[in-house]
């Protein structure tokens, strides 16, 4: 009888723990994305309608520029090209491993055994982003010694050029058709006729000639990441 309830109690406790694991293991199921990839801007990316920020890096934004032998570049396209070169129209699997202020999936992704990350980061075309990992670092360091990318020349740091842009950009003031009120944040966020959402930062080449009618779902941003989250995306330059 003894080992009779020995087994009974051993039998419960395996049955506990599987129901404890399943939910645990569909978890898991669920934070793998894989399908064609639409690339939003150098380190994020669009897969079945769900935004992805690639883990522990960060690349230039859209209206970022740096210096190379004397001249500027547009950096924050390149690096845009650079992942859709990466991925080359093969398909993309991204393992989440966080979500971000603005919802999205945060995830290391690749195309075959290639981490994209530490690809572009290697390349010179983003950044290690050492406030979220130090998973790329080495990648940084072989970057930085062989001059690639960035690295040619001279640039600023994605994050200190978000805080210095989102912090000098001086409040627009909204047309008279909407009122003449102000608006705290700067980056204007256009619809276009055939619905293609596009955000303008002040100092762009529309910047000055677009004009933002929220009655038509058009807004306004404080930060490209905002922008970006919410659907829109730089000119293409």
């Amino acid at each position: 009888m003894a080992c009779r309830g020995r087994f009974a109690r051993l039998a419960a406790i395996a049955l506990l723990g599987a129901t404890a694991l399943a939910p645990a293991a569909r978890a898991d199921a669920q934070s793998v994305l894989t399908g064609a990839a639409k690339v939003v801007d150098g380190d994020s990316l669009e897969i079945d309608g769900k935004r992805v920020r690639l883990h522990a890096i960060d690349a230039p934004e859209g209206s970022q520029s740096c210096g190379r032998g004397g001249a500027r570049w547009s950096c924050g396209s390149a690096a845009k090209r650079k992942l859709a070169e990466l991925i080359g129209g093969r398909t993309v699997t991204c393992r989440q491993t966080d979500v971000d202020d603005y919802g999205r999936i945060v995830a290391v992704c690749r195309t075959g055994s290639t981490d994209l990350g530490a690809a572009l980061v290697e390349s010179g075309y983003a950044r290690a982003y050492r406030r979220y990992g130090d998973d790329y670092a080495g990648e940084e360091a072989a970057a930085r010694a062989a001059r690639r990318g960035l690295w040619a020349g001279e640039h600023e740091a994605p994050w200190e050029y978000r805080r210095r842009t989102e912090r000098r950009a001086p409040p627009p003031a909204e047309e008279a058709a909407s009122g003449g009120v102000q608006r705290r944040c700067p980056i204007k966020g256009n619809i276009g006729r055939n619905g293609e959402r596009i955000y303008h930062v002040p100092g762009s080449s529309a910047y000055d000639r677009t004009r933002i009618d929220e009655s038509r779902g058009e807004r306004w941003f404080c930060s490209e990441r905002e922008a970006r989250a919410a659907g829109w995306r730089p000119p293409r330059g």
